[in-house]
């Protein structure tokens, strides 16, 4: 009997934050491989605010899973069969195996090999994924930290802005956070080396950020948009810059929600505000994740993982990150040694 290939595939598009209502379970036999093919057989499944984006109507900057197609997701997993000379049975990657057991994957969906001897190979899907690349390359390529600057990061233990604050403590800059709890503003200080925190949820008054930030806030590290930019964008110094790296913040852009306008600040202050999306930059990964596992083997570089067990929990674990409850880079265990759970 040939063996199932259990896969989480979009029932219905989401109208705001998406949820166990929105997926449902569809198995079918693990796909045979054509030429050029390998069969990746997955350990670790990415949870990600952008899948939220990947899966709405609407302009993206990907076209939008099907309904009735696996879930896109970035995942960790290995080569167990081969007919492609340039992947090997054996071999753990980083690619775009979706929410399900096994991918018949060919090299385009493959991000990076992912080196056993940098970490567990559960980093391979975080501090050396898309989460601790886009830290690095979003702060010094568009936020270009200079020391004695005072960097300002949103969601600030998150997966991406715990790494972004400890890259800027390195870079010799002031660096403070905003975070959904009184615990993870005491992370962010305790553990990610942040020199302040503030709880957004107990208010943004101008005078708790006034406090917070009495030097301004020369980079601000956007993950969330919506009311928290609107608090933030008024304490930008001349000649700022704000990386525009989530809106997590905004459940749905259609219709488009209504803001403050910043055309005159970008004017006045000579404002740079510039999206990043990590995709533009693959090229780069192995570099810099040669320089964040020198990091983090040196101890210098602290990153949290959030892990959940079994492929069906993935819906739930999507919906919680949109209420704040993960504690780290989130993701789903769906192997146990060589058993699938």
């Amino acid at each position: 009997m040939m063996p199932v290939n259990r896969r989480i595939v979009l029932a219905v598009r989401p109208e705001g934050s998406p949820g166990p209502v929105n997926f449902r379970r569809d198995d079918q036999t693990v796909p045979a491989l054509a030429d050029g093919q390998f069969l990746v057989r997955n350990h670790y499944l990415s949870i990600d605010p952008a899948q939220r984006g990947w899966i709405a109507t609407g302009a993206n900057y990907a076209d939008p899973v099907a309904i009735g197609g696996v879930m896109r997701a970035l995942a960790v997993g290995i080569v167990t069969a081969s007919r492609s000379a340039r992947y090997a049975v054996g071999e753990y990657l980083y690619g775009w195996f979706g929410w399900q057991d096994y991918c018949a994957a060919v090299e385009q969906l493959v991000i990076s090999r992912v080196q056993p001897a940098q970490g567990p190979v559960s980093t391979g899907l975080g501090l050396f994924g898309i989460s601790g690349v886009s830290a690095y390359l979003a702060l010094t390529e568009l936020g270009r930290p200079r020391a004695g600057e005072t960097v300002l990061v949103s969601t600030a233990a998150g997966a991406v802005g715990s790494v972004v604050g400890q890259i800027a403590r390195r870079l010799g800059c002031r660096v403070v956070g905003l975070c959904g709890s009184d615990e993870k503003v005491q992370q962010c200080v305790a553990e990610f080396g942040y020199h302040a925190a503030l709880n957004y949820r107990a208010g943004l008054e101008h005078e708790r950020l006034q406090a917070l930030c009495p030097q301004g806030v020369d980079v601000f590290f956007d993950n969330t948009s919506g009311e928290i930019a609107d608090a933030v964008w008024p304490f930008m110094n001349l000649r700022g810059r704000i990386v525009q790296c989530g809106t997590a913040a905004v459940a749905g852009w259609d219709p488009l929600p209504t803001a403050p306008r910043r055309e005159r600040a970008v004017l006045t202050r000579r404002l740079r505000h510039e999206g990043f999306i990590i995709f533009d930059h693959l090229e780069r990964f192995p570099a810099v994740i040669a320089q964040l596992a020198r990091w983090h083997q040196e101890g210098a570089l602290v990153f949290h993982e959030d892990v959940e067990q079994g492929l069906e929990r993935a819906p739930a674990a999507l919906a919680a990150i949109f209420r704040g409850e993960n504690r780290g880079k989130k993701m789903i265990r769906i192997t146990d040694g060589e058993r699938a759970l």
